[in-house]
């Protein structure tokens, strides 16, 4: 194959180099992400030579090329370089807008906002977490107070609050596809010490004129999303008017610069006034309709999570730890929503006449009510026997309010598990009593609601016999996983849907570790951890590809057990993997168990669809 031309002839069908913002690739395609989907033609890319299939989604042309991939994605990614690629994915403005509802803008600005602040949310939570370690030391041992080793780690508690707007304007920048550094320099300049003390001392002082607006900007938010923005329309305007040999010169100079005197005069100045404004909501709320606003969250929380919008609060969340200085409604509501989680699997546990099932939903609570990890209990429990999700809503709503009237506020960030309380500060009596109040109702509405249990849940498999049966004769594929075996037709991909990379079925998964499907050796392991290959004794080629456009989310969440050419056995765990992680990242945890060689391995079984243990039989050829 002349990988070159085949490159080439890719991207000329999907609009030309000036309509592709950006060059990448999977374990199974080459991706396009594009400014203009409608210059794509799809049907001529499916019809070029080597070309598996190809599909448009998440914004991108993905193309499957099987072993040809890695060889033709060189060639793309030499040929965009070449053309100027880091230049062209700052747009031309060839782009065609597509027009949008007032709904669809909304949408569109709140998944700006969280995806600029979700990079900093887990510092803000390692930073709070220390300070609450840092407070429990000193109780202990008051002289640790006073010692360096306490100041030190002070420092390093506060910095993610104090260098919010420099973090923030990291993550907007990704999102806005700008050089992050020009937005970072810009939002750090309004932290500088000489600044912070002209702050202080009251001093006026001018810029090109123009007063500057004397104001704080420490753990402050929206002014950094506005510098950032800015930036990015000015480094945009002069990469398309600045000559090619001086780009290196005026282009960030320029977007430092004029984004930061629009900083400094007007747009800092309108965010902290904003920030301001939304912080007096939130201690209005908090004083006069506290109780309220905890409860409908609490209550609804449960179908945020699932449907991901709950990642649209967040930005709230760190902006009323940064002021007012606490949070009495959001991280309050994020507790209590998994503390009802863990009360209705300990509702479900204390019904069910199975003691196999009893224990795994037991295990469930604990983790939803100290390790804050809910999506087990979610999906593998209170969803599928549906009437539970009565006694989690019931137990968030009545919690939210005991909470919201005995005035429980977070005083900094922290996970939502109960070992957090201690962020509740002074009002960690009332969050206790929320907890217990939430842990009770959601046991007990769930525990005299009862639910179906028609073998769905907590059902013995009896495909053990069945494995030491067919192993001995059949080219058999054993399940990788604990969930619920769907037909591939099903996936939510047309790709892997319609047979493209191989037969089989996709499981939706209850726990993040993906097992050996069967003996073998581990042909190929994508560097990203997302998705391995195996080949087999008896000749079948398997692929395991964890969740759907993963690859996008660049390893993050995901742990590979095993290296390339390592032998394995059936069982054998393979590759650890973060559901929520996945979860958050915005992708579906669909894992594929495909066979891309049937060809040659004769009549494929019909495949078991339905809950699944790891190490049930799926499907086998004979």
């Amino acid at each position: 194959m002349d990988y070159k031309g085949t490159a080439q002839e890719l991207m000329e069908k999907s609009g030309g180099i000036g309509n592709i913002k950006a060059v990448g690739h999977c374990a199974t395609r080459l991706r396009f992400t594009l400014f203009d989907k409608e210059q794509a033609d799809m049907e001529a890319i499916k019809k070029v030579d080597g070309v598996l299939g190809a599909i448009y989604a998440t914004g991108q042309v993905q193309i499957v090329l099987g072993k040809e991939l890695i060889p033709v994605y060189t060639a793309a990614a030499e040929i965009y370089d070449a053309a100027g690629g880091g230049e062209t994915a700052m747009g031309d403005g060839s782009a065609k807008k597509e027009k949008k509802t007032l709904a669809g803008y909304a949408n569109d600005v709140v998944g700006f906002v969280a995806g600029a602040v979700s990079p900093l949310v887990p510092g803000l939570i390692g930073g709070g977490m220390l300070k609450v370690l840092l407070l429990l030391l000193t109780y202990a041992f008051p002289a640790f107070g006073d010692s360096s080793t306490y100041v030190i780690l002070s420092w390093v508690a506060n910095a993610p609050f104090y260098f919010m707007p420099i973090f923030v304007a990291y993550g907007a920048a990704k999102q806005l596809n700008s050089t992050p550094v020009y937005a970072m320099a810009g939002a750090a300049s309004l932290l500088t010490p000489a600044f912070t003390e002209m702050v202080a001392s009251g001093e006026a002082i001018t810029i090109l004129g123009i007063p500057v607006r004397l104001v704080k900007y420490q753990q402050q938010l929206l002014p950094a999303l506005l510098i950032a923005v800015a930036c990015c329309y000015i480094e945009k305007w002069l990469n398309k008017h600045v000559p090619r040999i001086f780009k290196s010169i005026f282009v960030g100079m320029g977007a430092m610069g004029l984004s930061m005197i629009l900083g400094f005069t007007v747009l800092g100045p309108m965010g902290s006034y904003v920030g301001s404004a939304i912080s007096g909501v939130f201690v209005w709320l908090g004083a006069y309709a506290g109780f309220a606003a905890v409860a409908v969250l609490a209550g609804c929380m449960p179908w945020l999570v699932m449907t991901g919008m709950h990642h649209a609060i967040s930005p709230f969340m760190a902006q009323s730890i940064a002021d007012p200085g606490y949070d009495p409604i959001f991280r309050p509501s994020f507790i209590l929503h998994n503390m009802a989680e863990g009360g209705a699997c300990l509702g479900v546990g204390l019904r069910t006449k199975n003691m196999a099932f009893r224990s795994e939903v037991f295990s469930l609570a604990f983790g939803c009510i100290v390790a804050g990890v809910t999506e087990p209990a979610i999906y593998g429990v209170n969803l599928k026997l549906k009437k539970p999700m009565y006694g989690v809503m019931a137990g968030g709503a009545v919690g939210g309010i005991v909470t919201g009237l005995l005035g429980a506020r977070a005083y900094t960030m922290g996970y939502s598990t109960i070992m957090a309380l201690p962020i509740f500060q002074d009002t960690i009596l009332a969050m206790v009593i929320g907890i217990a109040v939430t842990i009770v109702v959601s046991a007990a509405v769930t525990f005299f609601l009862g639910f179906e249990e028609n073998g769905d849940a907590g059902k013995e498999t009896k495909k053990q016999d069945e494995k030491t049966e067919n192993g001995k004769t059949k080219k058999t594929v054993y399940s990788p996983l604990n969930g619920k075996a769907i037909p591939l037709r099903e996936v939510d991909d047309p790709l892997f849907a319609e047979g493209t990379m191989g037969v089989g079925v996709g499981i939706e998964p209850e726990a993040g570790m993906l097992y050996a499907p069967a003996d073998g050796v581990v042909a190929a392991l994508f560097p990203t951890g997302h998705a391995v290959g195996l080949q087999t004794p008896d000749g079948m080629e398997i692929l395991l590809h964890i969740g759907i456009n993963t690859v996008n989310m660049e390893g993050k969440g995901f742990r590979p057990l095993v290296e390339q050419g390592t032998q394995v056995k059936a069982g054998d765990p393979l590759i650890e993997f973060d559901l929520k992680a996945i979860k958050e990242a915005g992708c579906r945890a669909t894992t594929m168990v495909l066979v891309s060689n049937v060809a040659v391995l004769g009549e494929m079984s019909s495949p078991v669809i339905g809950e699944v243990k790891a190490q049930d039989m799926l499907y086998y050829f004979q």
